[in-house]
């Protein structure tokens, strides 16, 4: 049976409503979802992996961070510092926040807990999920998987 990639609604760090995997249709995709604040330098050094064999050639690189629903308040000031701290255009594209029940998030992903980060390799035309897994990806496993 092929597992499909819930779609997933958020906003970039440019102010952009996105739909993951939808919006996103010319290249497969790998998602990165992260649930704390210090996942952020993992979520870094997967994206240097991936981009030191240059998989963002050929495929999407989309970063999440996923949050508990917040007021339109809070999310707008969390919004805000996160871009002041991201001034990169393109780093700014891929990240796209969802505000979320976490608890259901996770559970259409089938992600057992919060304290790693987790990605998925998307096809776009069918939605399925070619390869999934937690932690940063090594370059081994980049080459395993993205061919």
């Amino acid at each position: 049976m092929v597992e499909l990639f819930p779609t997933i609604c958020g906003k970039n760090l440019n102010k952009q409503k996105k739909s993951i995997p939808d919006d996103y249709t010319d290249k497969n995709l790998v998602v990165i979802t992260a649930f704390q604040r210090w996942h952020q330098e993992l979520v870094d050094n997967m994206i240097s992996n991936l981009e030191q064999l240059n998989v963002n050639d050929t495929h999407y690189i989309i970063e999440v961070p996923v949050v508990s629903q917040l007021s339109l308040l809070r999310r707008m000031r969390l919004d805000a510092i996160m871009r002041v701290g991201i001034r990169d255009y393109t780093i700014r594209e891929r990240t796209v926040t969802v505000y979320t029940d976490k608890e259901e998030f996770k559970q259409k992903l089938g992600i057992k807990n919060e304290e790693e980060i987790h990605w998925f390799i998307v096809n776009t035309p069918t939605k399925s999920i070619l390869a999934r897994g937690s932690g940063v990806m090594s370059i081994d496993e980049i080459t395993q998987f993205i061919s």
